[in-house]
Formats: structure tokens, C-alpha cells, sequence
């Protein structure tokens, strides 16, 4: 019964959906308030019939109900019970109602916080969130419904897949979808504005904080996934430029490029024209990656394993959404005012050229990921893109990209100073210039590494700079510092968190990169292997067994200087119900650095393939992430971001007009 009324909300919230579209264009054309009054209303009811059918899906794992088709082949009921609420996404049909979820949240979030908007531009917003829940709403409907029943109930369910049973994975999915679909509500705002054929700064006002929701949960998402393919693949690395990742990383990137011509755009009305696009291309981006992962047309750890008539439907939304609006806009773009002039130095030439780097290194990512797909569908020859190629192209553009950051919050706006930035910046650079002279003299010159360790710590002490020049560090008394520094905008320490972020993440990537070590080897009970300055000794081989799997671990004693510091117990993980078995890895940590461990099948003589490496400061990768999600988290803290144009003031504006 749960499943047929979890299906029927399925339904009824698809209707109301359609009813928010029509009566939100409609009404908007007509300039009829009745009309717009709908709309928030019919929102607030899809949210509330998606979750209904989302929490209904849930309850069916939870008991294990194996006589819905869905939870029979994603469940088992020896499943832990973490496992088997993340089983509830772990999959195409749940995902995609996930993702529904996802887009009801951020439209009645619009419904209950967008007062402040002028009425016509709130319908027109609404109206399109309408549009796209009732496109995948019927996509559920129609190819992924996932209530349905099967005729004779088994006693057992099949299980998740094993790669999915982590707690990486519980959090992963959640974080990436809220970030795709927050992008849903800029292309909204810049569909309505074109229809209005009117964007301004207010405009960019608004769609700055739902743009910056939408890259913390990206960004979380992001790293979250990294650091589970990190550890619980076994392969040593953190980024692998897989087309699924690629995919997550092109809208991320577009909406970096979004924040910063939204900026422009509100302080000094630059920058228009190409933030409305790019408000269009970050959610196009969004769909391209769900159109990947749901057609079939990759094959990829990440991707589901979907039927073709899936992947036409997408595609088919892919076209409607992405090629309409971006038809709207040819259309409506003669009639859009350019916005300010400015002088090459300045803030707004950096944002400026920050997005032209931005595009410069989506557009590498997307050719680097599509090429072969297209190459394979029309000539029948199959290449691979991989890590040479990004890092080769996306390395250099992204490495000038972060060398040229802590000098734009540092531009005055309209005309700055370059002398004077560069006078600023000195100490940041004798910074970064001892750091790697010492990294040289102690391991040795690797020249890219080298590079990369440079600027991630010129743009790590850069966004300190600034911080010590907004409040005058050592030039005014120590209690007007503090003053001034209390003073600071919440959204002001974001920025420099983010930027700060970059640095940390930089510095990570560079250190992991370039001083890592690594040795392979065979090895038997009681065989020593060194690495870096570690014994490796392989004492024993040990069987655990878990609540639905069964551990088979090689066990290393870690000595350092002949004293014993750890013990860890690289795995394979078999999971009897699925027939599959995962590895896992063995970590320990060390400050911000690690020694991580990965083996392979265990030989018939005992003997086992041991991969080690000593990863220095890699953790800094994740941290970085962390920090640049923080700051996101701070900036949308401060009010002054969150209320767009506040209607009081507005109001106080015009109450006193007539004794002026």
C-alpha cells in the first residue's frame, strides 16, 4: 500500500507542477496577481507530495519490502541500516526521485523566501522551476518509476552495490545533487529576465545567493566523492579526470565563472550580457552530466547502467531546456544594454579575466570528455582522453588562473593601480619564494610540483595580504586593527576563505604530485618492504566479518627508525549476496601527510602484491575543499547577501517622498 500511495503523490506532485508552470506564465503575462498567487502555493504542495513519495520509498527499504522491484535489487535485509537508507539513491530510479526532491526544495524555498521580488519576475521563475520538476517528474514517471511491484515476492533482495556501501557515498550523491539543482534556479532567473527582456543589478542580487548555495553543496559534493575515490578504490589518487567526475567539475567551474561576473554585474552594472549566459550554460552543464550518467553512453564507476529509451528522454530534455534557452536568449540579447566601462586594470577587468580563464578551462574539459563519445558514435574508433591530456592543457590555465587571484580583490573598481598591487604583494611572493627554496634544499627540485607549490602558497598568503590591508595590520594602532577587522562583512571573509581554500588545495595537490613515493612489490608473512622511511612488515593474514560482508586482511606492522608506530590492514572486502568484493585500503595518518596501503588478491603460496605509498601533506587537498565550502558558508551568513533589496527600505523610501 505504501508503494502505491509513495507512486500516487509521484503523480499528483507532477500535476501540480504542470499547474505551477501554466499558472505562473500565464498569470505573468497577464499581469493578473490572483494568478501569480498560485504559483508559491503549488510549490510548496510539490515539495510536500515529493517528499511524501521520497520518505514512502525510504520506509520500503527500511523494512525490506523485497515485493517492490526497486528495493529487491538495491537491498538486503542483513544490510546495515545506514546502507540501506544511502540504497534508497544508490541507484537510477531512486536517485533521479532524489533529484526531483532536490528541485522541489529549491522551488519552495523560492516560493517561501523570494517575497522581496517584484511579482512578475517571481512567477516567471517559479513558472520555469515548474517546467523542469514536470519534465523529470515524468521522466520517473514514465521510464524510472520506483514502486514497481514484482508479481511473486522474493524472500531476499540482491543487495547494493558493494562500491556504494560507505559512508563517502551515504553523503556524495545528496551534496552533488542539491548543487546541480540549485544551478536550476540562476537558469531560471535568466530565463524570467529574458522573457521580461529586463536584467539589472538587483537581478544579479538575487541570483548571487541561490548561485552560491548551489557551489557550496557542488563543492562539498565534489571533494566528498574525491576522497572516496581516494580510499575505498585502492588505486592511491584523488582525481582521475573520469567523464562522470569531468561532469560534476564543468558546472561547478561555469558557476565559479557565474559568482564572480555576478559581482561585477551588481557593483558596477558590468559584465550583463555574459553573466545572463553563463546563468543559462551552468545549468545546461548540469543536465549534460545527468544526460552521461543516465544514457548508457558512458561506462565508468560512477555511471548507472541505464536502457536506451532513458537516455532518449533525457536527451530530449536536454534539448528542450538547453536549446530553448538558449534560442530565448539569441532572441533577446539585441535588446539587453551592454552595462558599465571600465579600464582593463581594475576589479572588474579581473573578474573579467577570470572568466575568460574559467571558460578557457570548461571548454578544454568538455572537448576532453565529449571528443571521444562523438569520435565513437560517428566513425565507430575508439580513443581515450585521460590524465595526460587535462593535466598537460587544464594544468597550465588553471595554475595562471590561481597566480593571478590575489591581486583582483586587491583592484580598485573601474581603474586600479598595478604598481601599487604589486608593491602589496611582495611579501606574499618572499613568502612563497623561501617556502619552495626550503622544499628545495630538503627534497630536491621537480619543477611543476615546484611551480604549483609556489603559487598555491603566493595565493594561500595573498588572501591574507588583503586580509592585513582592509584593516590596516601595522599601520594603525592594534585596537583600531581589531576594530576594522570586526567591521568585516561576513561575505568579505568568505571570499578570502575561498581564496584561501584554492591555495590550501593547491599546495595539497603539489606536494602529493611531486614528493610523493611509491613501491610495489611482492611480499609474504614476515617479509619487510621499505618506503619512504618506513618497515613495512607483513605479520599475518586475518578473516573479519562484517554484517553482510567478510574481510580477508593482510596485516603490517609500520616501524620508523625501528620503532613500532602502527599496524594497518589493507583488505579485500567480499560480499557473499552480491558475489563481488571491493579493496581497502589501509591509511594512517600522520600530521597531514599519509602512509596508505592497497593489495592486491592474496597468491596460493601466501604472498601477497603490496602497493605503498607516503603521501606528504595530500590531506591539504580535502581541507582546501573544506575551507572554500566554508567560506561559501559564510557569505551566505551575512544578511546583507541573503535579502537581495530589502522591501522595508523600499517602503521607508517612498513614505517619505511626498514631505521631500
Amino acid at each position: 500500500m505504501i508503494a502505491e500511495l509513495s507512486h500516487a503523490a509521484l503523480a499528483l506532485a507532477f500535476a501540480l507542477a504542470v499547474a505551477q508552470a501554466i499558472f505562473s506564465i500565464w498569470g505573468a503575462r497577464q499581469g493578473d496577481a490572483r494568478l501569480m498567487a498560485v504559483p508559491p502555493v503549488a510549490a510548496i504542495a510539490v515539495f510536500l507530495l515529493t517528499a511524501a513519495s521520497f520518505a514512502g520509498l525510504t520506509y520500503l527499504y527500511v523494512i525490506s519490502d523485497f515485493s517492490v522491484a526497486n528495493v529487491y535489487a538495491n537491498s538486503h535485509s542483513a544490510k546495515p541500516l545506514l546502507y540501506k537508507i544511502t540504497g534508497v539513491w544508490g541507484n537510477h530510479e531512486g536517485s533521479m526521485l532524489l533529484w526531483a526532491l532536490s528541485l522541489a526544495i529549491f522551488s519552495a524555498l523560492i516560493a517561501v523566501f523570494a517575497g522581496n521580488l517584484p511579482p512578475r519576475l517571481r512567477a516567471n521563475v517559479l513558472g520555469v522551476q515548474g517546467l523542469v520538476a514536470a519534465a523529470f517528474l515524468l521522466f520517473i514517471l514514465a521510464t524510472s518509476n520506483p514502486f514497481l511491484r514484482l508479481a511473486v515476492p522474493p524472500a531476499q533482495g540482491q543487495g547494493l552495490n558493494p562500491v556504494l556501501q560507505d559512508i563517502g557515498l551515504a553523503l556524495h550523491p545528496p551534496l552533488l545533487y542539491l548543487g546541480y539543482v540549485g544551478c536550476s534556479v540562476a537558469f531560471s532567473f535568466a530565463v524570467a529576465a529574458l522573457i521580461e527582456g529586463r536584467i539589472d543589478a538587483a537581478w544579479a542580487r538575487w541570483v548571487r545567493p541561490w548561485t552560491l548555495a548551489a557551489w557550496l553543496f557542488l563543492t562539498l559534493g565534489i571533494a566528498m566523492g574525491s576522497y572516496w575515490a581516494y580510499y575505498e578504490l585502492g588505486w592511491g589518487g584523488y582525481w582521475f579526470w573520469d567523464p562522470v567526475e569531468n561532469a560534476s567539475l564543468m558546472p561547478w567551474i561555469a558557476a565559479t565563472a557565474l559568482l564572480h561576473s555576478a559581482l561585477a554585474m551588481e557593483k558596477r552594472d558590468a559584465l550583463k550580457i555574459w553573466t545572463v549566459l553563463l546563468a543559462l550554460l551552468t545549468f545546461s552543464l548540469s543536465l549534460l552530466g545527468t544526460f552521461l550518467v543516465r544514457s548508457g553512453v558512458l561506462t565508468s564507476v560512477h555511471a548507472f547502467a541505464s536502457d536506451p529509451t532513458r537516455g532518449v528522454f533525457i536527451l530530449v530534455i536536454l534539448v528542450l531546456f538547453v536549446g530553448g534557452s538558449l534560442a530565448l536568449f539569441a532572441l533577446r540579447v539585441s535588446e539587453l544594454k551592454p552595462g558599465g566601462i571600465f579600464a582593463p586594470v581594475s576589479r572588474e577587468g579581473a573578474l573579467l579575466l577570470n572568466n575568460l580563464f574559467l571558460s578557457a578551462i570548461c571548454a578544454t574539459v568538455f572537448v576532453g570528455t565529449l571528443y571521444p563519445l562523438m569520435l565513437e558514435s560517428l566513425t565507430g574508433e575508439k580513443i581515450s582522453v585521460g590524465e595526460p591530456f587535462f593535466n598537460a592543457t587544464v594544468g597550465p590555465l588553471a595554475l595562471l588562473l590561481v597566480a593571478l587571484m590575489p591581486a583582483g580583490p586587491l583592484l580598485a573598481w573601474k581603474r586600479g593601480d598595478a604598481a601599487g598591487i604589486a608593491q602589496k604583494l611582495a611579501i606574499a611572493v618572499g613568502l612563497a619564494l623561501v617556502a619552495v627554496l626550503a622544499v628545495f634544499a630538503m627534497q630536491g627540485a621537480r619543477i611543476y610540483p615546484m611551480i604549483g607549490l609556489f603559487i598555491g602558497i603566493f595565493a594561500l598568503a595573498g588572501a591574507f595580504t588583503e586580509y592585513a590591508t582592509r584593516i590596516a595590520l601595522f599601520r594603525v594602532p592594534a585596537a583600531e586593527a581589531f576594530f576594522r577587522a570586526r567591521g568585516l562583512p561576513r561575505s568579505y571573509l568568505g571570499t578570502l576563505l575561498a581564496h584561501a581554500g584554492i591555495g590550501l588545495s593547491l599546495i595539497g595537490m603539489a606536494a602529493e604530485g611531486g614528493w610523493s613515493v611509491e613501491k610495489i612489490a611482492s611480499v609474504k608473512p614476515g617479509e619487510t618492504m621499505r618506503v619512504a622511511d618506513f618497515d613495512l612488515r607483513f605479520t599475518q593474514w586475518a578473516e573479519r566479518k562484517g554484517e553482510n560482508y567478510r574481510d580477508i586482511a593482510a596485516i603490517f606492522e609500520v616501524r620508523r627508525g625501528g620503532v613500532v608506530i602502527a599496524e594497518l590492514a589493507p583488505a579485500k572486502r567480499i560480499f557473499v549476496m552480491r558475489g563481488q568484493q571491493t579493496t581497502e585500503a589501509g591509511i594512517k595518518t600522520f600530521g597531514l601527510s599519509q602512509l596508505y596501503l592497497s593489495i592486491g588478491e592474496p597468491a596460493p603460496d601466501q604472498s601477497v602484491a603490496l602497493r605503498a605509498y607516503w603521501k606528504p601533506f595530500v590531506l591539504l587537498i580535502w581541507i582546501g575543499g573544506l575551507v572554500m565550502a566554508l567560506g561559501a558558508a559564510f557569505s551566505l551568513s551575512d544578511r546583507r547577501l541573503r535579502i537581495g533589496i530589502p522591501v522595508r527600505a523600499a517602503r521607508k523610501k517612498l513614505a517619505v517622498a511626498p514631505a521631500e
